[in-house]
């Protein structure tokens, strides 16, 4: 409940417990103004002792009433008690001054919280009849036509405060709807907000999870692939008896060693590849294909189309990432003796090829990867910046590796 709707109720229980006293006094001071109205001193004496009863009937009921907060709110056996008494004291502080009138119009101020059902309508008309005998002369009605002017009075009354009461009992109901529509609406924010914690749990989750993932790729294109260069360059030194043909495969083991050790380390830390710490994306594939075609003895070029613009840190280290893994996969499997690597910059895309003319498998058949982050990681790596990756690849027509990412141009 708001500020503002605890400031009426409070208003509203001044007007209940201090109106009827306000109507009370006004009727008296009218009433002895008009003493012509009244018969003798009988009827002085009788509106004296129907006055007090009045003001003690009042004091009663807001006694009650502060020892009992909740009553008055909703009709009960004490609050019909009181308005019946009320209303007999109005209609006979009426018969005999019809200026007592005003009293009586307490009746229609709180027949709804004192009376229940059918009652608060019966409520209701009595009161129209004790207000129609003052606002037709006074009771008993003394000609045809003050009869037929308290009739008409009684029927105006009585239909004008059903339909304000009918308009009260549907405003009530629309505070209850609204209330529980309120209700419902506060039991759905705690349940999205249960349903946010929950998501947050699965996507620190599937966050720990995608890490995971992202370092054993990592590994795999680091570890697994600068272990497998090593191994191919002691293979050669193990098969060679030239001491200087050793001595060079074994300085390109080691330098692979360093390499793999320095990718290790940045793949951890979430950084980009050795390559792209001081190049750009097209520097960094340029020098990756030399250094693989001197390590297999394979002719392989790298070609740049379009104008070369300084992409995001993730954009390059995926696409470094992609054609890293497709030259290792050549190397293993591709037996090939061509290879080319073309980057291309079209609109708002980028585009990395990697085509061989090695022996080419059936795509629904890939050779199994070392780790098996061979195709399926690197369409994953793709994919996480919102790219695609495609295969071309006939058993003895070569290979053909296309990746398309959205171009997303350095922060700066």
């Amino acid at each position: 409940m708001t500020a503002v709707d605890t400031q009426i109720d409070r208003r509203w229980e001044q007007m209940r417990a201090l109106g009827p006293y306000g109507l009370l006094a006004v009727g008296a001071v009218l009433s002895a103004g008009a003493a012509d109205l009244m018969d003798g001193p009988a009827d002085w004496y009788g509106a004296g002792v129907l006055v007090v009863a009045a003001i003690a009937l009042q004091v009663w009921w807001n006694t009650v009433r502060r020892r009992r907060p909740g009553l008055g709110r909703t009709p009960s056996p004490a609050g019909t008690a009181y308005y019946v008494v009320r209303w007999v004291i109005a209609f006979a502080l009426t018969w005999i001054n019809p200026l007592f009138g005003f009293y009586a119009a307490t009746g229609l101020m709180d027949a709804d919280e004192l009376l229940a059902g059918r009652w608060r309508r019966l409520g209701v008309f009595a009161a129209a009849v004790t207000l129609a005998g003052s606002q037709s002369g006074g009771l008993p009605p003394k000609s045809t036509g003050q009869w037929a002017l308290f009739g008409g009075l009684i029927i105006v009354n009585a239909a004008l405060q059903l339909v304000i009461a009918h308009m009260m009992e549907q405003e009530e109901q629309r505070s209850r709807n609204r209330a529980e529509t309120i209700t419902a609406l506060q039991q759905a924010l705690d349940e999205n907000a249960a349903l946010h914690a929950q998501l947050l749990v699965q996507a620190r989750e599937a966050g720990v999870a995608d890490e995971r993932r992202r370092l054993a790729a990592e590994i795999h294109d680091t570890l697994a692939q600068g272990l497998t260069g090593i191994i191919a360059q002691l293979q050669v030194v193990a098969n060679t008896p030239d001491p200087e043909t050793a001595r060079q495969h074994l300085g390109s083991a080691a330098d692979l060693a360093r390499h793999s050790l320095g990718e290790a380390r940045r793949s951890v830390q979430n950084l980009a590849p050795v390559a792209l710490e001081h190049d750009g994306l097209p520097e960094a594939l340029k020098s990756t294909v030399a250094e693989w075609a001197e390590r297999t003895a394979v002719r392989a070029e790298f070609t740049l189309t379009g104008t070369a613009e300084q992409l995001h840190e993730e954009v390059s280290a995926t696409l470094l990432r992609i054609a890293q893994e497709a030259l290792s996969n050549a190397a293993r499997h591709a037996r090939a003796t061509r290879l080319g690597v073309t980057l291309s910059f079209a609109g708002d895309e980028v585009m990395l090829d990697v085509r061989d003319d090695g022996r080419g498998f059936d795509p629904a058949h890939p050779p199994a990867s070392a780790g098996g982050f061979g195709l399926s990681g690197m369409r994953a790596r793709a994919e996480r910046i919102a790219g695609s990756l495609t295969v071309e690849s006939e058993p003895g027509q070569g290979t053909a590796v296309s990746a398309r990412v959205p171009l997303v141009r350095h922060d700066r």
